[in-house]
């Protein structure tokens, strides 16, 4: 008997448009959430959790996976009190076991979380999606930001086309690109002013990819352990957008990293989160191919897809269309799990924004209708998939 993967949805607490009585309605049994109300690098009490617990298992679910366990940007840059933050990063782990939590999420990603330039492009259909555009993000870093190795990291020809795009913008556009790049979407932590950003950026004066190498695997290091000891899964989720932002390395991007992570932490605790539509932006990733090899450390799967084009944008396309080969994945994800014997923790991610969600104030990408749109789609890519093998 092939397991199915575990449908889950991501909450962002009580104050989530999407209640949990609608994720219940969805279909999905498990709940995606994290403890966002208290202070990146503080302990998640006990009772904190319980507290939490309780409230999803009041509504009939479980609370399947933390995302995410925010790792404090002085564990990053190993500077100040870097040494008690890991130390309260362990408790927690320890904390959440306790409570009979046992797969954690949690990412690398300097200074900022994941990046957009437009959270309600308008699509032919009418729905909205997230979007990303290369020259938008180029605009902000050249003529807002004003980072001075931004004109040497750029070529002349690309500085010009920027500048022309960046001057014919509105300032209301302006303004909103600069409210969505610094001010933290869903599942970001921490919001940040110019100023705030600029002096962030100084704190990594020093660290290229190499050194941000290094940095995580001496945090991991110190948390597997940890994690084996009381039975946590660790889930790194890759970068989002999976390139360079800003002069910023980013270390979590391809195949050869998540090999990289593995090998230099080799423990079956020492998981992956295979984000779907993160690793997608990248045409060098070949996603079935990284499922097959990468499977045994697999503890947690988003599913969605983006649709990349020549100039370096993406948008978030329906689930099973864009450049993910979906069904190919699933088939992949199946084998592993057949391997196992076991289910693997999977939402779908980032639905469009559509129908009568069109008109409620929601998180973007986080709407209910649409992520219960992809939810069916993979929920009916898997049904047929382990019919086709058990026929």
């Amino acid at each position: 008997m092939i397991p199915k993967m575990e449908q889950t949805m991501r909450w962002y607490g009580p104050n989530d448009p999407v209640s949990l009585q609608d994720i219940r309605q969805s279909g999905a049994t498990g709940i995606v959430t994290a403890l966002h109300h208290i202070p990146n690098g503080e302990v998640w009490s006990i009772e904190e959790i319980q507290t939490r617990k309780k409230t999803i298992e009041d509504a009939g679910l479980t609370w399947s996976v933390v995302e995410s366990v925010p790792v404090h940007e002085k564990i990053k840059t190993r500077t100040d009190n870097f040494e008690e933050l890991i130390l309260n990063y362990q408790q927690t782990l320890r904390n959440l076991a306790s409570e009979g939590i046992f797969t954690v999420c949690y990412n690398f990603m300097p200074i900022l979380d994941w990046t957009r330039t437009d959270l309600f492009r308008k699509l032919p259909n009418g729905a909205t999606a997230l979007f990303y555009e290369k020259k938008a993000v180029q605009a902000f870093d050249l003529f807002i930001l004003e980072r001075p190795e931004a004109f040497s990291e750029y070529s002349q020809e690309e500085i010009a086309a920027v500048k022309s795009y960046y001057e014919a913008l509105s300032d209301d556009k302006k303004q909103l690109i600069i409210d969505n790049i610094l001010k933290g979407l869903p599942g970001s932590e921490i919001g940040y002013t110019l100023d705030e950003f600029r002096a962030m950026l100084k704190t990594y004066d020093g660290i290229n990819e190499a050194k941000l190498q290094e940095h995580l695997r001496l945090f991991l290091d110190a948390i597997v352990p940890v994690a084996a000891e009381v039975g946590v899964y660790l889930t790194i989720h890759p970068d989002d957008p999976p390139f360079s932002l800003y002069g910023l390395p980013r270390i979590v991007s391809t195949a050869a990293d998540a090999r990289r992570i593995i090998t230099d932490n080799p423990s079956p605790h020492n998981g992956l989160c295979f984000c779907t539509g993160s690793y997608g932006v990248r045409p060098d990733n070949d996603l079935p191919a990284m499922v097959a090899e990468f499977g045994d450390h697999i503890n947690f799967i988003h599913l969605r897809s983006t649709r990349r084009d020549a100039e370096g944008n993406f948008f978030e396309d329906n689930h099973l269309d864009g450049n993910v080969p979906m069904e190919a994945v699933v088939d992949e994800i199946l084998k592993v799990q057949e391997k196992r014997g076991k289910s693997i923790p999977m939402r779908p991610d980032h639905g469009h924004q559509m129908l009568d969600d069109l008109n409620k104030k929601t998180n973007p990408g986080y709407s209910a209708i649409g992520r219960l749109k992809g939810l069916a789609e993979i929920r009916g890519i898997e049904s047929a998939l382990i019919y086709t093998r058990n026929k």
